[in-house]
This record gives C-alpha cells, sequence and structure tokens, in this order.
C-alpha cells in the first residue's frame, strides 16, 4: 500500500521486479529515490506473469520488468488496465548454442527453442528470421506465429518452452533464442557468447508500468526521474557492460 507516515516522512511504494538484472537495478535506484524522499521497496517475483495482476490490484504501485508487447499482451489476456509512466532498458533478445559456433553451421533439422508465451515467441521469430535462418511473411509484427514462416531452407524445427528452462535446454538441442534477462541470470552474455542479437527495436524496451489513475501523482515522476538518473545509468554501463542499454 501507499504509505506517508507523517509529515516530512518519506513517501513508500512497492516497486515489482523479478529476480536478477531488474532486481538489481531497483536496488541502485533506491537510494537515488531515497534522496528525492521516495522510499522504495522493491518486491521480488519469481514469476513475471503474477507482477502485472498485483499492480492492478494495488499490491504493488508500480513494476518494472517487462516490454511494451507484453503488457499489451498481459492487458488483453487477463483484463488489466495498465500503461507505461516511462521507457526504462533494453534486454537484446539473442540466440546461443553449445553445439554450433556459427549460423551456418546449423545443421539441416537444427533443434530451435523460443519463449512460448506470445510477445517473446513472436520476438525469437523476427530475430531468427532476422538472421537468415526462415522467412517470415514481409511485415508481420511481433505477434508473428509459425504459421508466419513463408520460408525455412534448413527444416529447422521450432520448439516453444517455458522462458526460464531456455538456458537449460542449450544442452540438448542446436540454438536457443534467449531474452537477455534470462541469459544474464545464466551467465550468458550477448556481447561475448551470442551468435545472433536483435537489433535495437524500440518496442522492446522495458517499461514502468502503472495504473491510469496514478499516472499524475508526484511519486510517479519521482519514481521515473530516479530510475533514468546518470546514477543508475552509470550503474547499468558498469555492470552489465553492454549487455543491457538505457533508453536515456
Amino acid at each position: 500500500m501507499l504509505a506517508v507516515a507523517g509529515a516530512g516522512s518519506a513517501e513508500t511504494i512497492k516497486l515489482g521486479v523479478t529476480a536478477g538484472p531488474h532486481a538489481q537495478i531497483a536496488e541502485a535506484l533506491k537510494p537515488v529515490a531515497a534522496a528525492k524522499g521516495l522510499d522504495v521497496e522493491i518486491v521480488e517475483f519469481s514469476d513475471g506473469a503474477l507482477i502485472d495482476p498485483a499492480t492492478q490490484d494495488g499490491d504493488l504501485q508500480a513494476n518494472a520488468f517487462q516490454h511494451t508487447p507484453y503488457l499489451n499482451q498481459q492487458n488483453t489476456d487477463r483484463g488489466l488496465n495498465l500503461i507505461s509512466a516511462a521507457k526504462t532498458v533494453l534486454l537484446p533478445m539473442a540466440a546461443y548454442s553449445h553445439k554450433v559456433k556459427s549460423i551456418a553451421d546449423l545443421p539441416e533439422g537444427a533443434q530451435i527453442t523460443i519463449p512460448n508465451d506470445p510477445s517473446n515467441g513472436g520476438r525469437a521469430l523476427k530475430l531468427l528470421d532476422q538472421g537468415g535462418i526462415i522467412k517470415l511473411t514481409p511485415g508481420v509484427t511481433f505477434k508473428a506465429t509459425e504459421l508466419d514462416i513463408v520460408d525455412n531452407p534448413k527444416h529447422v524445427k521450432i520448439l516453444p518452452l517455458e522462458t526460464a528452462q531456455l538456458p537449460r535446454s542449450l544442452e540438448d538441442v542446436d540454438f536457443s533464442v534467449i531474452t537477455s534477462h534470462f541469459a544474464i541470470s545464466a551467465g550468458l552474455l550477448p556481447s561475448r557468447d551470442a551468435l545472433l542479437v536483435e537489433s535495437q527495436q524500440s518496442d522492446y524496451f522495458c517499461l514502468i508500468a502503472i495504473k491510469p489513475e496514478n499516472a499524475d501523482k508526484p511519486w510517479v515522476k519521482t519514481l521515473v526521474e530516479a530510475y533514468r538518473s546518470p546514477e543508475v545509468k552509470a550503474f547499468i554501463d558498469k555492470t552489465f557492460e553492454g549487455n543491457i542499454l538505457t533508453s536515456w
């Protein structure tokens, strides 16, 4: 709950994040927000699908873990009404392999795992299209599905999988497309280990999500300013060494 304990005291909000990079960034913004009079209580979730409903219900005042297509999908599928307060960071999606050293080495019928949630699944297919592994219907959006594949020269097999399981799947499949959140948590760096990395696409920048009725609340402005501060940018650049990109 939003709390103001008394005159001159700090305002308190709960910020939902997933464990890993988003939680690390949230910890970095805490002292910046505190200096501005906002006490940010970080609530970590192992299951990101629970965060938006908790924000809608008021158990959280804001969250910072998802990109726009994911939020749009959550709003549609779950009947939520959350909006973006600001863009934050881009965790580039990338593809990795423990079995081949280049895309050209992918064998006929290669098995490729991708995220099984619709927004990231479509994003992964667009990355495979970018790498020339498959061809999608021209102009298809992040909502792309396997039905949009119009050419598959190596007859690769697409295997949707729970996102958190993708890094482990590298032991069994030829190629895996993994969001940087889970890749970095598994010790995989896009700049060092990936065979294919998506180009910067603004649709996939993460955001701070809030309820519409909170949009003009002073704490929202303070939270955004703290997140998008020089101190947090310096932390991200130093900690993630170019593997997470800032939007400011």
